[in-house]
């Protein structure tokens, strides 16, 4: 390995500022030392029925943990671990007060954010635009999503507000052929393949793109700023769950995240027309490995039509 490729493998490892756990068990064990918690559940569980309106139950959930609130996991099954993907922000917590006494021993109650409920996971939820505001997500994997375009190329799209907490979550899908815009944000968004395979090109503005290849299970970690672009090489659609606790909100006066936003209209966001070339050549001789067709002439079609708009 050259001194200058080197330099580029370590640069494109830089670390965020969230934290990321990774847990797997045969029985139980107790989890008490963290703030607040999102995790998804990548391997089956089984409980007895009197148990199952407290317990998280099947593949694919998705759930959070309500501030200081203890807890405990089990495997039920006998035969298989069990595995799990967690989001908290415990870093920035205990950098902010400095100390671990308060925040890992105070016994301080929220019931404003749970108080014992029996249903509290159960997977009811208030849906508002792209918004759900819930605890439980039985199955993020085939969750419906809601249309948008606005990263271009079609696909849907979910937010999830869980526990009452600050700790954001989305699930995008994108069709087959077909690729997001390319697009940065802030620090600490862990991404997780649901289905699909294909890969990412992720680059700090003013340097050559760096490719990274995905499959189901894949875990992607974006550095803070640089801007990355997911696209579908597979044959079907390709769906990912992402975490991220926004400490610093990146976003217009009107609230919408900037990496929403054309980088033509003051965003983060980098339009197809605005794309390097090579990127679409890319894309083309990866679908073409695979036999696929590219449905992006409609994505760019429809993208010119109101840009000119736009400017008329």
């Amino acid at each position: 390995m050259t001194k200058e490729s080197e330099t580029k493998v370590v640069r494109g490892w830089r670390a965020g500022f969230w934290s990321l756990i990774v847990t797997q068990f045969q029985t139980a064990f107790n989890d008490n030392a963290v703030k607040f918690l999102v995790i998804y559940i990548v391997v089956a569980m089984n409980f007895p029925n009197q148990f199952r309106d407290r317990l998280i139950l099947v593949v694919g959930a998705l759930f959070a943990i309500p501030l200081n609130c203890h807890h405990q996991h089990f495997n039920g099954s006998g035969k298989e671990p069990a595995r799990y993907v967690a989001v908290t922000n415990a870093p920035p917590v205990i950098n902010l007060y400095e100390d671990l006494d308060f925040i890992f021993n105070t016994t301080y109650d929220f019931k404003d954010r749970f108080a014992g409920e029996p249903d509290y996971f159960s997977s009811k939820g208030e849906q508002k635009g792209f918004l759900l505001t819930t605890n439980f997500v039985p199955d993020a994997v085939n969750i419906p999503l809601i249309t948008a375009t606005e990263r271009g190329a079609g696909g849907g799209h979910i937010r999830f507000n869980m526990a009452k907490g600050s700790m954001n979550s989305h699930i995008s899908q994108f069709p087959i052929g077909t690729y997001k815009k390319g697009h940065a944000h802030g620090p600490g968004a862990h991404v997780i393949v649901l289905s699909g395979d294909g890969f990412s090109l992720m680059w700090p503005e003013g340097e050559e793109p760096q490719r990274y290849d995905w499959e189901i299970g894949t875990l992607i970690v974006p550095p803070n700023m640089w801007f990355h672009q997911h696209f579908n090489a597979g044959s079907v659609p390709s769906r990912y769950l992402a975490f991220k606790h926004e400490g610093v909100a990146i976003r217009n006066a009107q609230g919408v995240p900037k990496a929403w936003i054309s980088k033509r209209s003051g965003g983060d966001q980098i339009d197809y027309i605005d794309e390097k070339p090579e990127i679409r050549r890319i894309f083309a001789t990866e679908l073409a490995k695979h036999g696929i067709a590219s449905r992006m002439d409609g994505a760019y079609a429809k993208e010119q039509a109101e840009l000119r708009a736009k400017s008329a």
